[in-house]
């Protein structure tokens, strides 16, 4: 089917639907069609490679002690860009949580310090000062690479001897660029599970989701990258909330890295308390990770999702289409080009939970 059939308008309500649902049969073709159901190994037993690009906030530290610890992963590299605070409090924090962790060894590049075109926004109102509760974390003993994270992600991609799983829980700046100035590397990626967007409501908008909305254009590029993709937005991210209890045996812990977890749930407690327990913590960006090491705790459907580029109050809504068939838009203006990604709608809580706690504190 060339492209000008495929974007042509219909004539008819009849015609609208079959465009419609050889559009989808085609675009299908492109992805895989169902979602990623993978054990926490790949086929021969070894940990699956993965790299995170994050704007060490909070909850991006809780994804990292998670990764440094889960056995089933290989976490290669992590790359940094600005977001919950500036780029380079970014790869402090990251730099401090890793130290912490007892994995100094993995490389840390510093990325993007802006959005492609807008100017940068933290949410210090959320994480604090430091990007990290203002829990009074020393400074780290050692610096980032002297790659940057466009040239980090690549080496490390391209030097993988399987495909690379990679984890954006942050604003999509490095991502886009990297696969506008290095698309080869998509041949040597497994999938991208990103912490962003939103089905229903937003946080930084009405409608908006932070990480997207931060970088909108950059957030559109991912999604054209023609490699498959899961979408762990907010309608999860929210769920996932550990009991005020743990946090508390976490926070008492002398392990330091158990113990600053539980220091990190303490500062994210769930809005609104859940079942009234004013002390549990949400996970946040640490299911994405989760959901890699066990993607049946997710429930995804394969949906069209496009970015809102428009100035105003939609900027940065991801738009996931939900509906079986064509509505009167595409009927009369014709089928947008839109991309396929496995969308996160519902989330084990209970098993996410269970998973982090094990692997974090070994409870």
């Amino acid at each position: 089917m060339t492209p000008r059939t495929r974007f042509r308008v219909a004539t008819s309500y009849g015609d609208a639907l079959h465009l419609y649902d050889t559009v989808r049969s085609v675009r299908r073709a492109r992805h895989r069609t169902a979602p990623d159901r993978r054990p926490a190994v790949t086929n021969d037993g070894r940990p699956i490679p993965v790299i995170i690009d994050c704007d060490t906030g909070v909850d991006d530290a809780l994804a990292l002690l998670f990764a440094v610890r889960h056995p089933g992963l290989d976490l290669r590299a992590v790359t940094c860009v600005a977001g919950n605070t500036d780029v380079d409090g970014v790869v402090r924090n990251t730099l401090t949580v890793l130290e912490v962790a007892g994995a100094p060894e993995i490389p840390v590049a510093r990325g993007a310090a802006r959005p492609l075109i807008e100017p940068s926004r933290s949410a210090r109102h959320v994480h604090g000062d430091d990007g990290m509760g203002d829990i009074g974390l020393p400074a780290p003993a050692r610096v980032p690479s002297d790659l940057g994270a466009v040239d980090l992600l690549r080496r490390e991609i391209l030097a993988s001897p399987r495909p690379v799983t990679l984890i954006p829980t942050a604003p999509l700046t490095n991502i886009a660029l990297l696969l506008r100035t290095h698309p080869e590397v998509t041949d040597n990626i497994e999938r991208i599970v990103f912490m962003g967007g939103a089905v229903a409501c937003g946080n930084a908008t009405a409608v908006a989701e932070f990480n997207v909305w931060h970088d909108p254009e950059a957030a559109a590029i991912l999604l054209t990258a023609g490699v498959p993709i899961t979408m762990y937005g907010l309608d999860v991210f929210q769920r996932v909330v550990v009991p005020g209890a743990d946090v508390r045996a976490l926070r008492e812990s002398a392990e330091p890295g158990a113990r600053l977890a539980g220091e990190l749930l303490a500062h994210r407690p769930a809005a609104p308390d859940v079942d009234g327990d004013p002390e549990a913590g949400g996970i946040g960006d640490a299911g994405a990770v989760c959901a890699v090491v066990d993607p049946a705790g997710i429930a995804t459907r394969l949906l069209p999702v496009e970015v809102s580029l428009a100035p105003g109050p939609t900027r940065g809504q991801t738009l996931v289409d939900r509906r079986p068939r064509p509505g009167e838009s595409e009927i009369h203006d014709g089928l947008r080009e839109q991309s396929l990604v496995d969308v996160a709608l519902d989330v084990d809580v209970d098993r996410f939970v269970k998973l982090y706690l094990e692997t974090v504190a070994g409870v």
